[in-house]
């Protein structure tokens, strides 16, 4: 099996904090708070396979993508994780609980789509549409997929231009890794798994999120062993972006050590 190359940019010193982005992105989403961020902690920002600066290779599964992850991680580290990139970091969490010290999962769900005992999903449609429509209106798609993340803000057109700025500085992900992206947060299912994980999870997630429900966070608050979850009012997916400020804090309260 061929090895994927990750790029990664390493800033600042202290505890290791690795940052996993989420679907269709790629590692230059978090800029608005890496300063910040690299003054407590030693950061390790990465870009998916297909995603950014990393190269894709088969199968792109989720197990491959974790694999190629878990091959990267600084030993003790944190890792943060948004939307896809947060259950990446729960299975890196699973499988290598003694390099793993710590979670901070980002509006993520252990199951994006929509069970007969799972309401907190997406409908499997909503899905679908992306993989019809990636290939032949990419950028039509994407920018529906990022005003989809700032609905519920409470300056939701600031948000939603920063998005946009960020995610179009680097060139167009690749098309094969997008759609084994899409089949992933429509098969995984990772409830089961949750009680496993015995590292510290922060959970931070946006009141309003139209695409992970806030009632996931819940119900995963109440499922993990060791969780803090701190919701954030009148907005939507990105809280890294819709409240820098009380996001770092976060973080800085639960991991930052002097």
């Amino acid at each position: 099996m061929s090895s994927t190359a990750i790029h990664i940019e390493t800033y600042g010193s202290g505890t290791d904090l690795v940052l996993i982005h989420g679907w269709a992105m790629h590692g230059g989403i978090w800029q608005n708070i890496r300063d910040q961020l690299s003054g407590q902690f030693r950061l390790h920002i990465l870009d998916l396979p297909g995603h950014g600066f990393s190269s894709h290779s088969e199968p792109g599964d989720f197990g491959h993508i974790v694999r190629s992850v878990q091959e990267k991680l600084p030993e003790n580290c944190i890792v943060c994780g948004w939307s896809l990139g947060g259950q990446v970091a729960m299975e890196l969490a699973l499988r290598d609980t003694a390099q793993v010290n710590g979670l901070v999962l980002v509006s993520t769900t252990p199951c994006f789509v929509k069970q007969h005992d799972w309401p907190w999903g997406v409908e499997s449609k909503f899905l679908q549409f992306f993989m019809e429509n990636l290939h032949q209106n990419y950028r039509t798609t994407i920018n529906r997929f990022l005003t989809l993340q700032t609905r519920g803000e409470r300056e939701m057109s600031g948000t939603l231009a920063q998005l946009r700025q960020y995610f179009f500085e680097r060139d167009q992900p690749d098309y094969n890794a997008l759609l084994k992206g899409l089949l992933i947060l429509q098969t995984n299912d990772m409830r089961q798994k949750l009680s496993q994980i015995k590292q510290p999870v922060l959970l931070l997630h946006g009141e309003n999120d139209m695409i992970t429900h806030a009632s996931a966070a819940r119900w995963m608050d109440a499922q993990l062993r060791h969780s803090k979850l701190v919701m954030f009012q009148q907005c939507g997916h990105a809280p890294f972006l819709a409240d820098p400020d009380k996001f770092i804090s976060c973080v800085n309260e639960s991991y930052y050590s002097e």
